[in-house]
């Protein structure tokens, strides 16, 4: 099986991260290791290649970036773990649907562990508690290579997402793991591990 790194990154400003994806991409050979990245961005507004300006309502002073993976418009901000895939997926025989599918049960898993009941839905990628939203994915794929990844919302202020229609559904709820946890504590990194820990097993799967 080919090898896996994991790395965190701590909080890494959007562009310089999203540059960084992409030459790992352009530059990787069929040697090259995979690499999982766990990170969190200052607050930002990110554009999918399908995105619709009227989908970002009122961004006020947080910034709006075009970017080229799939999907609409999402927010990343502290309080919320994102985790990007360079993952080579043919040598890992697997095709975009089981890659979604993997990230998904991940999330899914790690969300069960703390007692939070969540579910994919099939029509709209990403995971929710009930009918409201807890994390999102958006994947691009260059030469049989995924880059970007998934987020989720741990413990973080969750009202710049009301200055968009997240992923281009008008309406749709947002909700964190510390709003389906009243009252308990959050540990920020211990999630985090977890989550790298759970898409590292699923690959590997």
């Amino acid at each position: 099986m080919a090898e896996l790194l994991c790395k965190r990154l701590g909080e890494a400003d959007y562009l310089p991260t999203f540059e960084a994806m992409k030459a790992l991409t352009d530059e990787r050979n069929a040697d090259s290791p995979d690499e999982l990245w766990l990170l969190q961005h200052p607050r930002v507004f990110t554009q999918g290649r399908a995105g619709k300006a009227e989908h970002v309502l009122a961004p006020g002073d947080i910034p709006v970036v075009q970017v080229d993976r799939g999907g609409q418009v999402t927010y990343h901000g502290p309080g919320q773990w994102v985790l990007y895939l360079m993952v080579d997926i043919k040598r890992r025989g697997l095709g975009v649907r089981a890659l979604v599918d993997v990230i998904e049960q991940a999330i899914v898993d790690l969300l069960a562990a703390y007692g939070i009941a969540a579910a994919p839905k099939p029509e709209a990628p990403g995971v929710y508690v009930g009918a409201d939203k807890i994390a999102s994915l958006g994947l691009r794929l260059r030469r049989g290579c995924s880059y970007h990844g998934l987020s989720l919302n741990v413990d973080m202020d969750l009202e710049p997402f009301s200055r968009i229609n997240p992923c281009g559904y008008e309406g749709l709820q947002v909700t964190s793991m510390a709003r389906c946890l009243p009252g308990q504590a959050l540990d920020m990194e211990e999630v985090g591990d977890r989550l790298l820990s759970a898409v590292a097993h699923q690959l590997k799967q």
